[in-house]
């Protein structure tokens, strides 16, 4: 098959729904299919054809964006006609002006079309500081409908945003399937540089924004009776860093913040003593998968919003959501039973292997090819 993805934003390695989109790519090219994306900006790798549209720099809106990981694409409909015209299948991983005018396209020419949903409205709302007012969201929800109700198929990363879609009148019939782990996350023996070795150290691997509430995991450290032995790790990016170190500043242990890529991020995870995902909403959250396939036992958060709850074991995998004495109690809790955390560890190795790459690609490869027969059918 001829595999297009369009999605605006394709180059920085920080956003997830990126992340998503060259992971699938990569085994999709694996297995043979020629593999073409169209965004504002494409890194081929020698793996993807690339069709750039360039840079949409809307005033504000661009600013706003681009701290958070993204940019939006321009709609050079010439280009994307010339994508399109040569797809055997096109998928749409997001719900704004290029999608909407490709997907017309693709309708005109006969293309088979599916989408996935990967943008929670929250993640919008938590950027402008509107994220507590529900209307909001619900109004995101009914403007992202009238795109993904004109798809028969719609790809869902978890049961969670499922159930959303169904909730605010989307009609497509929904595939979950998740996102997948890459095979090189898997539990490996790493030497601990010198200053780390008698720490216990929590990890958290994420964007620095307010949904994530990292915030919670530095309030938690700092009222624990353990404080000086534990080490922060914060792998990411995002506009709210400084925060977070103004937050952090008091702490022993000063907190580790860093962007890593996917060789250097098995190797800090293995590392770990302890996750946590305290992030208030998730469609899904491949980071703690990742986490806990290296054998790291997670503490998430409840967040009814928040798919990442789907992956805990046990009651002692989770916390209340925004609750940072919670938090620090399981945390403590944690650190206290180092032997139940080396069987929970396991049975999360174990647990894991469900969620492998190949098996995710393989699931939703089987959907473009239901979808292009039933195309051809008609």
């Amino acid at each position: 098959m001829v595999i297009t993805f369009i999605v605006d934003s394709y180059k920085d390695a920080s956003n997830g729904i990126t992340m998503t989109t060259r992971r699938f790519a990569r085994v999709l090219k694996e297995h043979g299919h020629t593999i073409q994306v169209v965004a504002a900006a494409v890194d081929t790798d020698g793996i993807v054809t690339g069709y750039q549209l360039g840079v949409r720099k809307t005033p504000v809106l661009y600013q706003v964006s681009k701290t958070q990981g993204f940019i939006f694409a321009k709609c050079n409909k010439k280009i994307l006609k010339e994508a399109i015209l040569r797809s055997d299948i096109v998928h749409f991983l997001l719900p704004f002006k290029i999608e909407k005018y490709a997907k017309r396209l693709c309708d005109k020419y006969n293309i088979p079309s599916t989408a996935a949903f990967h943008l929670q409205p929250e993640n919008i709302t938590s950027t402008i500081h509107l994220n507590k007012y529900e209307f909001v969201n619900k109004y995101i929800y009914k403007k992202f409908r009238k795109f993904y109700n004109k798809f028969e198929h719609v790809h869902c990363p978890s049961n969670m945003i499922a159930k959303q879609l169904v909730e605010n009148g989307y009609t497509a019939k929904l595939h979950i399937i998740s996102n997948g782990v890459s095979p090189i996350f898997q539990p490996i023996r790493v030497e601990r540089p010198i200053e780390l070795k008698d720490k216990f150290i929590i990890l958290m691997i994420g964007r620095y924004s307010v949904e994530k509430r990292q915030d919670l995991i530095i309030n938690a450290v700092k009222n624990s009776k353990y404080e000086k032995n534990i080490q922060i790790i914060l792998a990411g990016k995002g506009p709210w860093k400084s925060h977070l170190e103004e937050l952090g500043s008091g702490l022993t242990n000063k907190i580790i913040f860093g962007f890593y890529t996917e060789d250097e991020l098995v190797r800090v995870i293995n590392m770990a003593d302890l996750y946590v995902h305290a992030s208030d909403a998730e469609i899904e959250a491949i980071s703690c998968i990742e986490a806990f396939s290296c054998g790291i036992v997670p503490i998430i958060s409840d967040s009814p919003i928040s798919a990442t709850n789907q992956f805990a074991l046990e009651v002692d995998n989770l916390f209340k959501k925004g609750d940072y004495n919670d938090l620090l109690n399981k945390i403590e809790y944690w650190y206290e039973n180092d032997e139940l955390k080396k069987k929970r560890s396991l049975e999360y190795i174990k647990f894991g292997k469900q969620f492998a790459l190949e098996n995710c690609v393989k699931r939703l490869e089987d959907v473009f090819e239901e979808v292009i027969k039933t195309k051809k059918g008609k």
